[in-house]
């Protein structure tokens, strides 16, 4: 099944693998699914939001309010707007804070008031993705019952070799086809 007409919420954590993103974006867009993306702070270091808005053709978010004038993203309107979430990459500081009910910023806020089915695609160095705390904070999301895309095994960005790589975006891509073929 294709992706056409679904509503994919994309969130953008702090990590090198941010650049996936627009790759991400892409291959849902070609696949006629609509995309709104919320990028972290963080996120913003490794990808530009005008890269995302322009290959999602919605305006990236990642502030609650818009300016001075009161306007809100809301991030309850958000949440029941999505078809599926998407969290990639998903950093270990993100991932603690979804595995704990943290809820500093708008992708936080989101993530908890979303109804639908929530993926999760972690990106991080090999050891870091190896932690006690790190894997004790992916098993705590399954059991809520989000989705782990689990990481791949190749060359991460420190030059290390190991597992921590964010799954690669057509794998992501076909997943989510899966995912609503049932």
């Amino acid at each position: 099944m294709s992706l056409k007409g679904k509503h994919i919420l994309l969130g953008v954590s702090g990590s090198i693998a941010a650049y996936k993103a627009a790759f991400l974006t892409r291959l849902f867009v070609k696949e006629h699914a609509e995309v709104k993306i919320i990028m972290t702070e963080s996120a913003k270091s490794f990808i530009a939001p005008v890269t995302l808005a322009t290959l999602s053709k919605n305006p990236v978010l990642s502030d609650f309010f818009i300016g001075k004038t009161g306007e809100w993203n809301n991030h309850v309107e958000l949440g029941l707007w999505a078809d599926v979430m998407l969290v990639a990459p998903a950093s270990a500081n993100t991932i603690a804070k979804m595995a704990n009910g943290i809820c500093d910023n708008l992708l936080l806020a989101t993530y908890l008031s979303a109804r639908s089915k929530v993926f999760f695609a972690p990106a991080m160095d090999l050891d870091m993705y190896l932690h006690p705390a790190v894997q004790n904070n992916i098993s705590k999301l399954q059991t809520y019952g989000n989705i782990l895309i689990d990481a791949e095994q190749g060359e991460l960005a420190s030059g290390l070799d190991g597992k921590g790589r964010m799954a690669e975006p057509e794998n992501i891509l076909k997943l989510l086809s899966e995912h609503f073929a049932y």
